[in-house]
């Protein structure tokens, strides 16, 4: 039976599972969108933005594990998917976008809106090729589909919008979806590291996103170890819950106690993680590196052995061949450290008197306290992620999504979009940076169009607060970094979507439980404190000397009354 090339398009998505296309409509994607609408079996969400159409899509591959797909038109229309894509294709989700392209017969005569979409695609995509005649469409897109779902990535589909619309009597292939291998190494290996493991005194664990799926194994290492565990920021909501031998974060946004257990061990066991920072890193410590992917072993740091693993699979073989440790003396010590750490973070989560500023870190406490056990949450680059990372809890069912690895502004409202697009039952909490909100607002109007309940947070600071630490603490007097928001509960009303402003802390639960409880999408416009430090858990002498030659310049700039306020905000006077 003859079809087009967009119909078999839409319909080898459905065999593959794939329940919605996150896009913009465009002229080389009518063909797509006219199929969406005769055929009615995968559903088209509206953005109002290419680029947070990838950043839902790259949501919703996150949380559900499964294939997702975003489109964009031919030119401008899929050049604004590739920030989204390399958020996507950095955090290894399976995603695939179809990139509509111009007519064939124009590609390469400099015409209207004319890329090359192969090349601009080729660093954030596991896999892309252009689609020559609808014969040719069936075996690329099943191998686009297949790459990204095994490789967990991105695969592009260049197709021209004539191609899209040709017929053709060629069949929607079958799918058969690629199962992931168990994998764990060999016997040798294994023995090596449970030979290492063993000898090691001081063991600390460092766990990431690979630990998905195997909390208890990996808490039963630690027991048997005797070891703290320390977590990347994307192994938060895989590690951190019901963990006895849990001591925070490190690196610029973690905690002093996680820093502390990675500096002081004789042995470090990293579990799926592939943590950036290298001056975290022990330089004495004898280092093992558990990864699936070869690639990432010894990426970060000099190994003493490294094994391709699944986290899970290897654990399981590994504990056997483990001795008890006996010995308590360190992990104690990194678990007293932890319990003071979070104390002192904890006190600088309150709301203070009537009048005063509201501080980020109540504000991110109040939202865990109050929201659904199931909730979740995406958070924007920068100081929401600080406060996201140190304040919301997980506990095995709530998810928390950001731009972990890229570090894209202006992310969390999009993939907020695309988790509740997803989960329609489920409470989803944008925790938006204004900076980050502003810069993709215009999906924000999108929430009522598309029926969508998304919560969205708004840390209304008045500043790119993030980019502003960083300059003070390299001596630079902070420019190019105050926002002049507008009322956003205001805006927000004039959308249809209900808005709450709060700018005293007296009234901010009150302010936090209201837009939580609304039916529909809602937004708080939170005036907080812009002077907030988020101090990393060790500070160096180069920093502090940094810092002091930014107070020099600010007062010799006429900023001294800025001083004032920032020590009045990080000492709460």
């Amino acid at each position: 039976m003859a079809h087009t090339g967009a119909d078999l398009i839409i319909e080898t998505l459905q065999t593959a599972g794939v329940k919605r296309i996150y896009g913009v409509a465009g002229d080389s994607l009518n063909g797509l969108t006219d199929s969406i609408r005769r055929l009615k079996t995968v559903e088209w969400v509206h953005m109002r933005h290419e680029e947070a159409g990838a950043f839902a899509a790259g949501a919703e591959a996150h949380l559900t594990g499964n294939l997702a797909v975003c489109a964009g038109s031919c030119g401008p229309g899929n050049l604004h998917l590739i920030n989204g894509l390399f958020d996507c294709y950095r955090s290894r989700v399976p995603v695939l976008a179809i990139a509509a392209h111009i007519p064939s017969e124009e590609i390469g005569s400099l015409y209207f809106q004319a890329t090359h979409p192969e090349n601009l695609f080729a660093e954030c995509s596991h896999y892309v090729e252009l689609v020559s005649n609808p014969e040719h469409l069936p075996r690329i897109l099943e191998k686009a589909i297949r790459i990204a779902v095994a490789e967990r990535g991105v695969a592009v589909v260049v197709i021209p919008g004539d191609i899209a619309l040709k017929t053709t009597d060629v069949k929607v292939p079958a799918w058969l979806a690629p199962k992931p291998p168990v994998v764990r190494p060999g016997d040798s290996d294994l023995d090596a590291l449970a030979g290492l493991l063993n000898a090691g005194k001081k063991i600390t664990m460092m766990c990431g996103a690979g630990c998905a799926g195997a909390h208890a194994l990996v808490t039963e290492l630690a027991r048997k170890l005797g070891a703290p565990i320390v977590h990347s920021l994307r192994g938060k909501e895989h590690i951190e819950y019901d963990n006895p031998f849990d001591v925070g974060m490190t690196g610029l946004i973690g905690f002093a106690s996680g820093y502390a257990a990675m500096k002081e061990c004789d042995t470090l066991l990293l579990l799926g993680t592939d943590f950036p920072y290298r001056q975290f890193y022990p330089e004495k410590a004898r280092i093992a590196q558990i990864d699936l992917r070869a690639e990432s072993l010894g990426n970060r740091c000099r190994l003493d052995l490294g094994v391709v693993g699944d986290v899970g699979a290897t654990v399981a073989a590994l504990l056997p061949k483990l001795k008890p440790k006996s010995d308590a003396k360190f992990l104690d010590a990194a678990l007293a450290h932890y319990r003071k750490a979070r104390a002192d973070l904890d006190k600088l989560a309150e709301g203070g008197p009537g009048g005063g500023k509201i501080h980020p870190q109540y504000l991110s406490r109040l939202v865990s306290e109050l929201a659904d056990d199931d909730a979740i949450f995406t958070c924007d680059v920068g100081t929401a992620t600080v406060w996201a990372a140190r304040y919301i809890k997980m506990n095995g069912k709530r998810r928390l999504i950001g731009s972990f690895n890229h570090a894209s502004m202006a992310n969390a409202m999009p993939q907020a979009i695309g988790a509740q697009s997803t989960y329609r039952d489920r409470q989803v909490i944008s925790m938006s940076g204004d900076g980050g909100f502003a810069m993709m607002m215009g999906d924000f109007i999108g929430l009522s169009q598309l029926g969508l309940p998304v919560k969205v947070i708004v840390l209304n600071n008045g500043t790119l607060g993030f980019v502003e630490m960083e300059m003070k603490a390299s001596g630079f007097v902070d420019t190019a970094v105050g926002l002049d928001n507008p009322n956003f509960a205001a805006m927000a009303e004039a959308m249809g979507i209900k808005g709450i402003r709060v700018e005293d802390p007296q009234k901010l639960e009150d302010a936090v439980r209201q837009v939580l409880a609304h039916k529909g999408p809602a937004l708080l416009d939170v005036v907080s404190a812009r002077q907030e430090l988020a101090m990393p858990p060790k500070t160096s002498v180069a920093q502090a000397y940094h810092f002091g030659m930014f107070t020099l310049k600010a007062v010799m700039d006429g900023r001294a009354t800025q001083l004032i306020d920032l020590a009045r905000t990080n000492l709460r006077v």
